[in-house]
């Protein structure tokens, strides 16, 4: 079965376990492909297999961190996780084959399982950069992500419909989410990026360590954008969250997805859906950005490639479908 391994070979990976040992040879693993330690798709995922684990169906599932969505997709396509998770745009893109998976080709076989929370693409710049609007970062030394993100792929899609090229600013950068608070509070950068849900620590982190402001995604650009994808929407951050940002601030967004492959065992993937929606309220107390889950929106919002059988089946059994 694609990307499962049994316990046999994960046993002499990890220093020469037997089996004799009271292990289940019939055990799976299952990995799920998240994102940064400081990102919400990391807390989703190892949330996930804090259920999935729990439900007794001979599963052991783990979510390491990772590049983000666009290493999630090319983990997919590889094997190497049999989830992940990603925005909706990436499930999108790499479903049709374009930018930047047009060198991959359609990935026809990407499923969806289910959708998780809104996101937010999301600037955050120094007090002092004085840039509380898109075209004020011109001149600035922007963080725009690590390859392999949904934040640099979304921040490079916003500077094509500008016109911009990379020169525009006076340092690009590709450091990780873990990495941009403290650049920032060092004074190494003056803006920093992520596509994520609110809150989260690591803007949290950069606003409580300096004096920031969350710059505005907006202009006729933005407009154009928001009309010819469909997969991004209209998005606010809401005033208050953060230390020194006490309006709202619009941006652009979308939903987070579960993704998976045609190939994935249709009973593995019923599995790990009723480990979820049968602990929901559970679940959604485990992070802030989940408090507004629903069945019906988790069922439908954000999903741009057909829902993998498995999940069908959970969701008819229940009678959502």
């Amino acid at each position: 079965m694609k990307g499962l391994t049994f316990v046999s070979a994960c046993a002499i990976a990890l220093g020469g376990v037997s089996l004799s040992e009271n292990v289940n040879a019939s055990e799976q693993f299952v990995t799920i492909g998240t994102g940064g330690q400081t990102g919400v798709y990391y807390v989703a995922g190892q949330s996930i297999c804090r259920f999935v684990n729990r439900a007794g169906a001979d599963i052991k599932c783990n979510a390491p961190a990772s590049g983000g969505g666009v290493a999630n997709v090319n983990g997919l396509r590889s094997g190497e996780y049999n989830f992940g998770i990603m925005q909706s745009d990436h499930q999108y893109k790499a479903l049709n084959g374009v930018a930047p998976f047009q060198n991959s080709g359609d990935m026809d076989n990407i499923r969806s399982v289910f959708s998780l929370q809104s996101e937010v693409f999301t600037i955050l710049a120094r007090k002092d950069a004085n840039a509380t609007q898109l075209d004020e970062l011109k001149g600035k030394r922007v963080n725009i992500g690590n390859p392999g993100s949904g934040q640099r792929d979304t921040f490079e899609q916003i500077m094509k419909e500008k016109g911009w090229e990379p020169s525009v600013f006076s340092l690009v950068s590709d450091l990780k989410p873990a990495e941009q608070a403290s650049a920032m509070s060092d004074n190494n950068i003056d803006a920093m990026s992520y596509f994520v849900g609110h809150p989260n620590g690591a803007i949290q982190e950069a606003s409580t360590t300096t004096d920031a402001v969350l710059v505005a995604v907006t202009g006729p650009e933005i407009d154009k954008l928001l009309a010819d994808k469909a997969y991004f929407t209209k998005a606010v951050i809401p005033g208050g969250m953060y230390r020194g940002n006490p309006d709202d601030v619009p941006s652009i967004g979308g939903k987070a997805v579960l993704s998976t492959t045609a190939e994935t065992d249709p009973e593995l993937v019923y599995q790990l859906v009723k480990s979820v929606f049968d602990n929901l309220d559970r679940f959604k107390r485990l992070h802030p950005a989940f408090n507004h889950l629903s069945e019906e929106e988790m069922m439908q919002a954000g999903l741009s490639a057909p829902l993998h059988e498995g999940a069908v089946r959970y969701y008819k059994e229940r009678g959502w479908m």
